[in-house]
C-alpha cells in the first residue's frame, strides 16, 4: 500500500507534492530550460512526482538554472523574468505553502501584494482613503528590486521567521541557481531573486516586511502607507514631512542594499499649499490618483479621485489595435463573443470604483467597430453609423461596453 503521508529525512509528504502540482498546474506557465511541457509531465506524472518527492525528502534535490525571458513593460523597456522548470516550480510551491503559513499572519495590514485574501482593489481603495486625510504623497520606486536583493540579508530574514533547516536549505539553493540567457550563456546569480519563480513574491514580501513595513511602523507610526510587492505609497501631512520621511527611507534602503530610482521616486502635492512646484498626480496599480473638482455639501471641493491611468488605456487600446478588427470577415455576434471577455475584464478591474472615467476608451472601441462596419458592409461613415445604431437598438447588450457608452 502506498503511504502518501510517508516522509524521509525531510518532513515532506507525497500529498504535499501532489497538492503543489495541482496548484502550479492551475497557474499554467511555460516550460523551463529542460523544455518539459505540462503534456510531457502528465504522460509520466506518477513517476516524475515520485522522483521529485524522493529527492526533496532525501535532501538530494538541486534546482536547475532558470530560463531568462524578456517581457515588455507598460512604462517602456523590458523586464527580465527567470522561468524555473515545471518540476522546480512544484518544489517551490511545496516550500512556499509551508513557509507562507508561518509568515503570513505576521505581515503588515498595509501590505497587499501576492497575499491570500488581499487584492489590488483593496490597496487602491486604502490609498484613496488616505489621500483624503493627507495632502502629500511619496511615490517610491525601488531600482531593479528583484535583481538587487541582498541574498545574505534575505536568508537572515527567512531564518528569523522559519527555523526549519530543510526550508532554509532549499531557499538558499534556489537563490544560487544560475540563469541561462536567451543565447544559451550561463550566468551565476549572486544577488536578487528571479521574477517568475513561485516562491519569489513571498521572499520579496518577507524582505520588504523587515526592511520597510516594520521599520516605518516603528520610526513613523503616524505615516500610513500602501505596499503592493515593491510598489510603495507613503502619505504625509506637509511637504516638509514628505521630504524628511523620503530622506530617511532612502537612507534605510541604502543600509539594506537597495536604491530608490532617482527619477521615478517623487513627492506628490495633492492639495497642499507650497511655493515649490510638484507633480499633482501619481500612478498606482494601473490607476492614476489626482485632484478633481467635485460637489460636496453644495460646494465645489478639490478631492482626490481615482482614474484609469493613461498607460493602462494605451495598453488596452494597443490590444484592440493589434486584433485588427476591421479586417475580420465574421458576423458582428462573433466579434462580440471574442471581445466581451476582454471588455468585462477591463470593466471589472478599472471600473471597480468609477466607470465614467473610461468613456473615452469605449468611444474609441466604438470607432473601431464602426470601421469594421464600413469595411464589411461597404458603407460610408454616416450609413455605417446608422447600421451600428440599429444593431444597438436590436441588441443593446451585444457588447459589454454598450451598457456604458453606446454607438
Amino acid at each position: 500500500m502506498i503511504d502518501y503521508y510517508e516522509t524521509k529525512s525531510q518532513p515532506i509528504t507525497r500529498v504535499m507534492v501532489w497538492q503543489a502540482y495541482k496548484q502550479v498546474k492551475a497557474n499554467r506557465g511555460s516550460a523551463g530550460i529542460d523544455q518539459m511541457s505540462w503534456a510531457d509531465l502528465d504522460k509520466k506524472l506518477s513517476t516524475q512526482l515520485y522522483m521529485l518527492w524522493n529527492r526533496l525528502t532525501s535532501g538530494s534535490y538541486f534546482p536547475q538554472p532558470v530560463k531568462e525571458v524578456a517581457i515588455e513593460k507598460k512604462s517602456g523597456g523590458m523586464r527580465m523574468l527567470g522561468i524555473p522548470t515545471i518540476l522546480d516550480r512544484i518544489a517551490q510551491e511545496v516550500v512556499k505553502t509551508h513557509l507562507e503559513r508561518i509568515v503570513e499572519p505576521q505581515f503588515h495590514n498595509s501590505s497587499f501584494g501576492y497575499r491570500p485574501g488581499k487584492s489590488c482593489h483593496q490597496a487602491v481603495k486604502q490609498a484613496e482613503q488616505n489621500s483624503f486625510r493627507h495632502n502629500w504623497v511619496i511615490d517610491l520606486d525601488i531600482k531593479s528590486f528583484f535583481d538587487t536583493i541582498d541574498q545574505k540579508l534575505l536568508m537572515k530574514t527567512v531564518q528569523h521567521y522559519c527555523k526549519d533547516e530543510w526550508v532554509l536549505m532549499y531557499v538558499e539553493r534556489w537563490l544560487r541557481a544560475g540563469i541561462v540567457k536567451k543565447d544559451g550563456r550561463y550566468i551565476d546569480r549572486v544577488t536578487g531573486t528571479p521574477q517568475g519563480g513561485v516562491i519569489s513574491p513571498l521572499l520579496a514580501n518577507m524582505f520588504l516586511h523587515v526592511v520597510f513595513d516594520k521599520w516605518i511602523e516603528k520610526e513613523f507610526p503616524n505615516k500610513p502607507f500602501e505596499r503592493y510587492a515593491d510598489d510603495i505609497i507613503v502619505h504625509c501631512k506637509t511637504d516638509k514631512q514628505a521630504k524628511f520621511v523620503l530622506s530617511q527611507i532612502r537612507r534605510r534602503f541604502k543600509q539594506c542594499g537597495l536604491e530608490l530610482h532617482p527619477v521615478k521616486t517623487k513627492i506628490i502635492n495633492f492639495r497642499g499649499i507650497t511655493k515649490e512646484k510638484y507633480t499633482q498626480s501619481f500612478d498606482f496599480l494601473g490607476f492614476t490618483f489626482r485632484p478633481y473638482w467635485c460637489k460636496s455639501g453644495g460646494k465645489l471641493q478639490l478631492m482626490p479621485t481615482t482614474f484609469m491611468s493613461a498607460k493602462s488605456k494605451s495598453s488596452v487600446l494597443e490590444k484592440f489595435t493589434s486584433m485588427q478588427l476591421h479586417k475580420w470577415r465574421k458576423p458582428i455576434e462573433t466579434i462580440a463573443a471574442t471581445l466581451n471577455p476582454i471588455i468585462t475584464g477591463v470593466v471589472n478591474y478599472y471600473g471597480k470604483f468609477w466607470k465614467e472615467h473610461m468613456r473615452s476608451l469605449w468611444m474609441q472601441l466604438n470607432e473601431r467597430l464602426l470601421k469594421w462596419v464600413r469595411w464589411e458592409k461597404g458603407l460610408y461613415r454616416k450609413s455605417a453609423l446608422r447600421w451600428l445604431k440599429k444593431k444597438y437598438a436590436e441588441s443593446p447588450r451585444l457588447f459589454r461596453h454598450w451598457q456604458l457608452v453606446h454607438p
